[in-house]
């Protein structure tokens, strides 16, 4: 059996009366309550895919604890509104296989998609895509915009990796595919042929140096004739010295204050359907700062920032 539990007590870390944080205003739901809310978080703290080095099962718990220090306030779109935390995906008896660990979770996803609130969904490994946005092929054409170094298109073989979510969801019907902030002598030939044949937008970390903005409307463009979106970011896009505690850090990633903008860019598309950030793995990450999972969090509240009325870029 396939539950959500209860694994975070949140609280602010503040001692000033006017610092409103996340852990002031995040509140412990179910899913049959979530329409009460405008946001609902799920964690997924699984890493059993994750073709390199593990440890993004501990990514859910460190990003909401750094979520819990941070203000809600954004000097354009004013404080975030009302966000439930519907717990963490456990099983009763652990799953055999990726495939049977993606089926499992996605009986979830597809009752948080039901709710009325906005998912945000807390990786985990990467593999947690496909069952997150599946659901919502039957809802409509699907578009997705994935902040990644890598394509992450790789073939299933006998059993999926965190390499291979959007080969998956290729499979089961996607309509359109946008990777922003792929890096380069990261991705096999094959597999960048891959996503040309299929339509797909590739924009290089180099490319959002240049113009993040632009590197939006390419995304955008890739994705203008699908009836939803679903937008992921998967932290090792974020350069190494900014996101060390990821399965694969590599140099020549975008920057934090990059991700951030083209984010809240993002957030105020109307058809935006679900968000998750994946393959924070924090015992991978030297030292007490946090780096992976501070940014991480700063990414859930822009987006959330910007699905606010009057968010501005």
């Amino acid at each position: 059996m396939t539950e959500l539990a209860r694994t975070f007590d949140w609280m602010g870390t503040s001692t000033d009366a006017n610092d409103e944080q996340f852990g002031h205003v995040v509140e412990l739901a179910s899913i049959d309550d979530a329409d009460g809310y405008d946001a609902a978080l799920v964690g997924e703290p699984f890493d059993r895919a994750v073709i390199g080095r593990k440890g993004a099962a501990e990514g859910p718990a460190a990003l909401r604890q750094r979520l819990a220090g941070t203000k809600t306030h954004h000097f354009d779109a004013g404080p975030v509104g009302s966000v439930a935390d519907l717990g963490d995906v456990t099983f009763q008896a652990p799953p055999e296989s990726v495939a049977e660990l993606q089926d499992r979770v996605r009986t979830i996803a597809e009752r948080v998609h039901n709710a009325d609130a906005f998912p945000v969904f807390l990786g985990g490994d990467n593999s947690m895509t496909y069952p997150n946005a599946a659901p919502l092929l039957a809802e409509g054409s699907l578009g997705v915009v994935n902040f990644d170094a890598h394509l992450d298109v790789r073939d299933v073989g006998d059993d999926p990796t965190s390499g291979s979510p959007y080969r998956q969801l290729y499979d089961a019907g996607l309509d359109a595919y946008a990777c922003v902030g792929a890096r380069h002598f990261e991705t096999s030939t094959a597999y960048a042929e891959f996503v040309r044949e299929r339509g797909g937008e590739v924009v290089t970390s180099e490319e959002v140096g240049d113009d993040e903005i632009g590197a939006v409307d390419r995304a955008l463009d890739a994705v203008a004739s699908v009836d939803r979106v679903y937008v992921s970011v998967d932290l090792d896009v974020l350069d190494a010295a900014a996101a060390p505690g990821v399965s694969a850090p590599t140099p020549g990633g975008i920057t934090t204050r990059e991700l951030f903008r083209m984010l809240r860019l993002l957030g105020e598309e109307d058809r935006l359907a679900g968000f998750e950030v994946v393959e924070c793995a924090p015992p991978l990450e030297q030292g007490s700062a946090a780096l992976t999972a501070s940014a991480g969090a700063r990414a859930i509240a822009h987006l959330l920032s910007a699905r606010q009325s009057g968010a501005e870029p």
